[in-house]
């Protein structure tokens, strides 16, 4: 790459100035609650109806709906508290967020196997707190392979709308790139609509209109406060099981450390009967990796590590997926307001979803940390304006098919396992990401956007650039600005949507029962066969919400 298009014209593009949001109003403050507190206050012993390992996006609205009626529930959540410092989760604040890895951040990262670069979430509210915001439901299909009635899924998204989501604002960059998606014919034109549709729509945000972040934690609002408890980093080391010779084990209790490093242990209260339970809650990482920990997982690898083995169960950490990601980068000299992600289009006979982000600073996304910013000089046009801005359009798709797998490093729960995703493993995956990407050039070619563009700026010119950002570990090659399958090879991404691990019908039941143990359930995106809609986050939420009126419906009171 010449210099035209070099590092110092990148770190002219992302050094974004937010001058425009100084003035926001932070007067409204998220609420707190009594029943949240550090997990040092927590009791050497206790015992509870429903302890819920992991209080993110299902966790949290899980906890609220089971408080509700006679049962103490237990939250223990790995991170801290996204009320401690509601700055961290303005919108403005989004990147710096996600890629903060200071030892109490909301967030941390791995690398997978693939060569990408990821952040998994550690804070109550879970990916919620981190995420770019965009909210939509589900496709009919995923609530019917999961089984999950559509009325009640419908009642389900409704109460966590009431509560979180918010129409969004008009933005200049969103607008032209909705107008963008229109003139490269993704239709039709739907509107404002959380549902899942093909064509080109405006959703929801969990960002209100002063750049607020409303996150799944804001849900506990709904709790009985009485009968919840919920400890912030709670580590949860072990789930412990009665096991008796010729039965099936029983989830007894977990083993959980606080930050000082001091030792308690939750048991369920209802020894008897399986009206208690334990649910895991922590993510498509997190659950499987908790699993295997506790001895359930496939035997060789767990013995491999002398873990006890409870249960064989070779699907856990299997069939992990995660949606990929390719982007274009667009510069424009003129300063625009910054918007967070509110218009989709949903092309391709939907196997294609493409959004779009303006104005954040994306250099903390670069494998550098942006330590490589400074070579050369930038264009001319570029270095005239101080103001001088980027969008991204990015392209996921469908599904996918391609999967992958989690194994354990270690045996300490804080330690990330060994992850490989297998981008674009299957041909058809490939085929989609191509379609995807040739609608982000027909989209960054249309009218639209043409006042937005430097004029002497080719799209082979923005393909270089994009291929100049060090976004991943993976090699690049010199056949990727005129290839679009190597192009999605070289620049993938991760969209930050896993799932796998656990899934319905090969790790639990339709009721989110693990398979060969009592009293255990796992209700987060672990157990998807794939990432619902064009962001999982709502159906993650409404499903913690949804699995808790069943458990309620279906507890002998």
């Amino acid at each position: 790459m010449g210099s035209k298009y070099s590092w110092s014209f990148i770190a002219l593009v992302f050094g974004v100035a937010f001058a425009n949001f100084h003035c926001l109003n932070h007067a409204e403050k998220a609420p707190k609650y009594s029943f949240i507190q550090e997990a040092t206050s927590a009791p050497e012993v206790s015992f509870y109806d429903y302890i819920i390992i992991g209080g993110g996006s299902a966790g949290c609205p899980l906890a609220a709906t089971l408080s509700t009626r006679n049962a103490n529930v237990l939250v223990l959540e790995r991170g801290g508290s996204p009320y401690a410092n509601t700055t961290k989760i303005r919108m403005e604040n989004f990147i710096a967020t996600l890629t903060d890895m200071s030892p109490d951040s909301f967030s941390q990262s791995f690398i997978s196997e693939d060569g990408v670069p990821n952040n998994r979430a550690r804070v109550l509210g879970g990916g919620t707190t981190i995420n770019v915001g965009f909210y939509s439901r589900a496709e009919p299909l995923f609530l019917k392979q999961i089984g999950l009635d559509e009325a009640l899924a419908k009642d389900s998204y409704e109460w966590i709308e009431r509560k979180l989501v918010n129409k969004p604002a008009s933005f200049e960059w969103q607008t032209a790139v909705r107008n963008g998606l229109l003139e490269a014919g993704v239709l039709p034109d739907n509107g404002f609509t959380y549902a899942h549709i093909n064509g080109t729509k405006t959703s929801g945000t969990i960002f209100d209109r002063n750049g607020n972040r409303h996150t799944a934690a804001d849900l506990l609002e709904y709790a009985n406060p009485r009968r919840i408890k919920v400890y912030l980093h709670a580590v949860v080391h072990k789930i412990t099981f009665k096991t008796t010779d010729g039965t099936r084990p029983k989830a007894e209790g977990v083993i959980f450390y606080d930050a000082n490093g001091g030792k308690h242990m939750a048991y369920l209260k209802n020894e008897s009967n399986n009206d208690s339970e334990i649910i895991l809650s922590a993510g498509a990482i997190g659950s499987p990796q908790l699993l295997m920990l506790s001895g359930i997982g496939p035997a060789d690898q767990l013995r491999s590590l002398d873990i006890k083995v409870v249960l064989d169960q070779p699907m856990v950490g299997r069939e992990m997926g995660d949606k990929p990601l390719n982007s274009l980068i667009v510069p424009y000299s003129n300063h625009i307001q910054l918007s967070p992600s509110t218009i989709v289009g949903i092309a391709n006979s939907g196997e294609s979803y493409i959004l779009t982000f303006n104005g954040f600073d994306l250099s903390a996304l670069s494998v550098s940390g942006g330590d490589q910013l400074q070579s050369s000089k930038a264009p001319q046009e570029a270095a005239a304006s101080a103001m001088t801005n980027l969008g991204i359009i990015s392209g996921s798709i469908k599904g996918p098919i391609s999967k992958g797998y989690l194994e354990l490093q270690t045996t300490n729960i804080s330690d990330n396992p060994r992850i490989r995703f297998n981008y674009f493993q299957a041909a058809e995956d490939l085929r989609h990401c191509v379609q995807g990407v040739q609608t982000i050039i027909d989209v960054v070619n249309s009218k639209s956007l043409s006042s937005f563009r430097f004029r002497n700026m080719t799209t082979q010119d923005l393909l270089k650039m994009m291929l100049s950002v060090p976004l991943n570990l993976r090699p690049k090659h010199p056949n990727a600005t005129t290839s679009l399958e190597q192009y999605c090879i070289d620049t993938v991404m991760t969209v930050w949507h896993y799932h796998g691990g656990c899934q319905i019908g090969k790790v639990v039941d339709r009721d989110f029962n693990v398979f060969g143990v009592d009293r255990l359930r796992v209700i987060d995106a672990s157990t998807f066969t794939f990432s619902p809609g064009t962001n999982p986050q709502a159906t993650i939420m409404m499903l913690g919400r949804n699995m808790g009126q069943r458990i309620l419906q279906s507890r002998r009171m």
